[in-house]
């Protein structure tokens, strides 16, 4: 799950990492009121949507009248915002943010993510903030600082002053450094997140550390600890088939492609959208059905895949193990039947009851398309979709 810039600032101001004062609006009316109400000379006019980049994209402007804010909150609210994130098709801005001006002498890039290796939390930090991170990381990766976090201590007052030191940070705001790098730690740990990201961190004339910039990521499988987080969801940023999905407890990612994919767990399913590309076809979608699948949810997975105008065809692919075939044969005739399915359907089953289902599916009366083995249901469904 993925949160605004001006939420993940809330977060990060209760554990007290310094972030400028802003207020968020929904409307040019309440950006105009939002920089009457923060005063001052200089605010910065922020879309709000859930991925980076806004800046390069048109999303963010600096404006010295209460004109200008007006000027930018009307050419920003509602555009088509377009990102390296978003992709060509860019997102529509409904969300703003008002903040006063900083004075910027120094970007850094700090960012916490769980590393898969050490299975650690993992800091890093650099001084070149206010870029791409994987462009640094590709052309200059001297200058990108790790430091591996043990749990049971916690980020260090010696391992944040240190990589302080190493991204620029000048003797004189280490002691402020290192609060902002443990706080933006504890807000980590404490809220589940898998990414919690700050770009950029700045040095401002006078020598604070501010986080200019605050992008987080949750761990889904830990919401259910968090309803305050849950509270953040913005339905408008996500994909309406996967809010659907979620409904159903279904596991599913939009993808570009033309073949629907309906597996039960999480390594079969990239091993099967693995394979129809090795075949020479496209995944449509990524869908975990689970170890529960019942027949309402193959129906409402059916359904939210065939919401895909390109969809061309459908691969179901199941090993029965906790789930039994013949129930995911009972849901793969029910689902057909209950949405009438008009593009072809390969079905492959192996393990408990895989008979009996296979039997299912044959007395159906359907035309559905069996499949032995991952190979022959991969090459099937291509060639299907390619009306072959």
């Amino acid at each position: 799950m993925k949160i605004h810039e001006y939420q993940g600032k809330e977060i990060l101001r209760k554990f007290g990492v310094t972030v400028p004062r802003g207020i968020p609006c929904m409307s040019v009316e309440e950006a105009v009121k939002a920089a009457e109400t923060l005063g001052g000379p200089v605010w910065v006019v922020k879309a709000q949507i859930h991925a980076g980049g806004r800046g390069k994209g048109g999303g963010v402007k600096v404006a010295k009248s209460m004109e200008q804010v007006k000027e930018y909150a009307e050419q920003i609210m509602g555009m088509q915002l377009v990102t390296h994130q978003t992709g060509p098709e860019g997102q529509k801005v409904r969300r703003l943010m008002i903040e006063e001006g900083a004075d910027i002498k120094k970007e850094l890039y700090v960012s916490l993510v769980t590393d898969r290796v050490s299975q650690r939390v993992v800091l890093m930090a650099s001084s070149e903030g206010g870029m791409d991170i994987e462009e640094v990381a590709e052309k200059h990766p001297e200058l990108i600082h790790n430091v591996i976090i043990d749990p049971a201590v916690g980020l260090t007052d010696a391992d944040a002053a240190d990589v302080a030191r190493k991204i620029g940070v000048p003797d004189g705001s280490i002691a402020d450094a290192v609060t902002n790098l443990q706080g933006l730690y504890k807000a980590y740990w404490d809220t589940d997140a898998s990414l919690a990201e700050i770009n950029p961190l700045i040095l401002t004339g006078s020598g604070k550390v501010i986080a200019l910039d605050a992008k987080f990521n949750f761990d889904a499988n830990a919401l259910f600890r968090h309803p305050e987080i849950v509270a953040y969801r913005d339905l408008d940023e996500e994909d309406p088939a996967e809010v659907e999905a979620s409904k159903f407890d279904l596991a599913y990612i939009s993808l570009d492609g033309n073949i629907g994919c309906l597996v039960n767990g999480a390594g079969l399913a990239m091993a099967t959208m693995d394979t129809i590309k090795l075949f020479g076809g496209e995944p449509a979608n990524f869908l975990d059905v689970g170890g529960g699948a019942t027949a309402e949810k193959v129906t409402e997975a059916f359904k939210i895949m065939l919401k895909n105008p390109e969809l061309k065809a459908i691969l179901v692919n199941i090993f029965g193990g906790i789930m039994r075939c013949d129930v995911i044969a009972e849901g793969v005739i029910t689902a057909s039947k209950a949405v009438s399915l008009q593009v072809p359907l390969v079905v492959r089953m192996k393990g408990t009851n895989e008979d009996l289902g296979k039997k299912m599916l044959a007395d159906s009366g359907l035309p559905i398309i069996a499949a032995d083995t991952m190979e022959d249901a991969a090459k099937a469904v291509v060639a299907a979709a390619a009306g072959k």
